[in-house]
C-alpha cells in the first residue's frame, strides 16, 4: 500500500509540472527586416546659397563680343540689378563669362525697366545655377552692333554714318550775283531726296537718287529737279593694256579702265535772270563715265563721263539734243563718314534746236559746283549737317537774257533720317580699337 500511494503521488507531481511548461507563453518571432528600407537614404542636402553680388560695369569694364551666342542668366538680386536678370557671353577653355545687365541703368547706376536696345536675344535654360557657379563672372558693358556705341549705363547710340543711304530734308540761305547787275538776289534753299546705294557682283557699287529737289524761295524763284538718277561703278583685276618701258631695269605699267554708266530720267529745271524766265525738261541722260581713281570700296571716286541727253525747251516748245561731258568727284573723308566732298564741272551744247530770237542757235553751258558736308550732331540716331556750297553757271540758253556767270554762295542744315552705319563701319567702339 505505501509503494502504491508513493507511485500514486509522483505521477501526481510529474503531471503539474508538464502542465506548466505547456502553459507559458512562446517568445515572439522576429519579425524579417526589408533590405530596401535598410538602405534608403534621407532626404537631400541643400546647396548652399550663393552669395556673389555681381558689379555692375563701368565705363573701363570690357564689353561683351559682338560675335556668338548671349545666355540669360539668373544671379542673386544686387540692390543695382534686384532683378536677378543679367545677359553673358561665355568662354568655355577659360571658364569665364562677361556679365552685363539685361536692363539699362539709370544714372545712380540702377536698372530700370527699359530692355537694352539693339542686342541679340539670350538664350534662356541653356545655363543653370550649378553651371554658372564654375564660372568667373566679369562685369561687361553689353554687346553693340557694328557702328553703334554703347556706354556702361547700356544706352546705345550711332556714330557711323553712310550718308549714301538716306532720306534728306534740308534748307540753306542761298544768296546769288549775276555779272553785270548790282543787286543780290535773295533767296532760300529747300531740298531733299531719297539717296540709295548697294554693292554689286564681280567688285561692283550701285548708287540710286530719287526725287532729288531743290527749291529756291524769294527772289527769282526757281526749281532743279530730278526724278531719277542711277549709276553703278565697278573695279576690273585685269589690265586694258600694259605699258613696258626698257629704261634701266625693264619695268611694267598697268593701265585700268574701270569704267561705268550715269543715267537721269526727267530732270527739270527752271531758270529766272531778271525779268526773263526759261524751262527745260529733259527727258533721259545717259553717259558712260570713267573712273580716274577711286577707294578700294568704290565709294570715293574722281571720275570722267560723257553722253548725250534728250530735252525739251518747254518755253520755246521744241525737242534738243544736248550732249554733255563732266569732271566730277564724291569724297568720304573718314571713317565714320562724317565729312564728305562733292565737286564737279560740267559742259553741255545745245543741238538742233530752232531758231529763237534773242539767243545763240545753239546755246552752251557750263556748270561748277564744289560742296561740303559735315555732320554736327544726331536727334534720335538721325543725323544733322551742316552744308556748304559754291555755285556757277554760264550760259546763253536764255532768250533775251545777256550771257554771262551767275555766282551763288550757299549754307546750310540737313537733316537724314535713316542714315544707317556704313558697310565698313567697325565692330568696336570709339576710343577702343
Amino acid at each position: 500500500m505505501l509503494v502504491s500511494a508513493v507511485t500514486l503521488g509522483c505521477a501526481l507531481l510529474l503531471g503539474q509540472v508538464e502542465a506548466q511548461e505547456v502553459a507559458e507563453p512562446e517568445a515572439p518571432a522576429e519579425a524579417p527586416v526589408d533590405a530596401t528600407q535598410a538602405t534608403t537614404p534621407g532626404p537631400p542636402v541643400a546647396p548652399e546659397p550663393w552669395d556673389l553680388q555681381m558689379a555692375v560695369p563701368n565705363a573701363s569694364s570690357p564689353q561683351q563680343p559682338y560675335d556668338g551666342h548671349a545666355f540669360c542668366l539668373t544671379l542673386p538680386p544686387t540692390p543695382a540689378v534686384p532683378s536677378g536678370q543679367w545677359r553673358a557671353r561665355c568662354d568655355e577653355a577659360k571658364k569665364e563669362c562677361l556679365v552685363s545687365p539685361a536692363n539699362e541703368l539709370d544714372a545712380e547706376g540702377h536698372e530700370n525697366d527699359q530692355p537694352l536696345q539693339r542686342v541679340d536675344w539670350c538664350v534662356s535654360h541653356l545655363m543653370p545655377t550649378e553651371t554658372a557657379r564654375q564660372y568667373r563672372m566679369v562685369p561687361a558693358i553689353a554687346e553693340a552692333p557694328p557702328g553703334w556705341y554703347r556706354d556702361e549705363r547700356g544706352r546705345v547710340l550711332q556714330y557711323n554714318f553712310d550718308l549714301h543711304r538716306r532720306v534728306y530734308l534740308g534748307g540753306a540761305w542761298a544768296p546769288r550775283w549775276l555779272r553785270g547787275t548790282d543787286g543780290v538776289d535773295e533767296r532760300v534753299r529747300v531740298d531733299f531726296g531719297v539717296d540709295l546705294e548697294w554693292p554689286g557682283d564681280s567688285d561692283r557699287l550701285h548708287r540710286m537718287t530719287l526725287l532729288d529737289t531743290e527749291l529756291y524761295l524769294g527772289d527769282a524763284a526757281s526749281y532743279e529737279a530730278t526724278l531719277l538718277r542711277y549709276d553703278f561703278r565697278s573695279q576690273h583685276d585685269a589690265p586694258l593694256f600694259r605699258v613696258t618701258t626698257f629704261y634701266g631695269r625693264p619695268r611694267r605699267f598697268d593701265v585700268y579702265a574701270n569704267l561705268g554708266f550715269w543715267m537721269e530720267v526727267l530732270h527739270g529745271e527752271q531758270v529766272r535772270r531778271e525779268d526773263v524766265h526759261a524751262d527745260f525738261l529733259s527727258l533721259a541722260a545717259t553717259d558712260l563715265t570713267l573712273d580716274l581713281w577711286h577707294s578700294s570700296d568704290l565709294v570715293s571716286y574722281v571720275r570722267v563721263r560723257a553722253g548725250p541727253a534728250v530735252e525739251r525747251d518747254r518755253t520755246n516748245g521744241f525737242f534738243t539734243l544736248v550732249p554733255a561731258a563732266a569732271l566730277e568727284g564724291d569724297l568720304t573723308l573718314d571713317r565714320d563718314g562724317f565729312h564728305h566732298v562733292r565737286f564737279g564741272a560740267e559742259a553741255q551744247k545745245v543741238l538742233l534746236a530752232e531758231a529763237v530770237d534773242g539767243r545763240p542757235l545753239r546755246p552752251e553751258r557750263l556748270r561748277l559746283r564744289a560742296g561740303y558736308e559735315v555732320i554736327l550732331l544726331a536727334i534720335n540716331d538721325q543725323p544733322v549737317s551742316l552744308t556748304l556750297d559754291g555755285r556757277g553757271t554760264w550760259r546763253d540758253d536764255v532768250a533775251n537774257a545777256p550771257a554771262g556767270w551767275e555766282w551763288s554762295a550757299q549754307a546750310g542744315l540737313r537733316f537724314s533720317l535713316w542714315a544707317p552705319a556704313r558697310r565698313s563701319a567697325p565692330t568696336s567702339s570709339p576710343g577702343k580699337g
